[in-house]
């Protein structure tokens, strides 16, 4: 199971657990947070969808100040990449896989101490993709 925020072009997020999220399928469902054995997971349709984050503890790490800066001597797999969404969040990290006519991709952010281990970024949902 993998812990996830999914957040929406409406604003709207859901921040629960998913075991079925594929890349390449338009549908996967999400088991929300707090809610008892026996629940029913969500379905979400990844075309409503900004951006799915898998993160390292849903209720994230308040303390911790993100920043879209590589540390300076680290490798950093894969390309350097800028993405502007079309409500003008930014984030900066690193992909292996973006190609603008696909439907996502996934990124790895810059900060290593973000809560945040990976994101698939749906495409529709971007003002920009620069790399950098």
């Amino acid at each position: 199971m993998n812990q996830v925020v999914a957040r929406f072009l409406d604003g709207s997020t859901l921040k629960g657990q998913t075991s079925d999220f594929l890349p390449t399928k338009n549908l996967f469902h999400i088991l929300l947070a707090g809610t008892g054995n026996g629940a029913k997971p969500q379905e979400v349709k990844v075309p409503d969808l900004k951006a799915v984050y898998f993160v390292r503890r849903l209720e994230g790490d308040p303390d911790h100040h993100k920043t879209n800066d590589f540390p300076p001597f680290a490798p950093t797999p894969g390309r350097k990449v800028q993405v502007t969404f079309k409500d003008g969040e930014v984030l900066v990290g690193t992909t292996q896989g973006y190609q603008p006519d696909r439907p996502g991709f996934f990124l790895l952010p810059a900060d290593p101490r973000s809560n945040n281990e990976r994101c698939f970024i749906v495409t529709t949902a971007t003002q920009s993709v620069a790399f950098l």
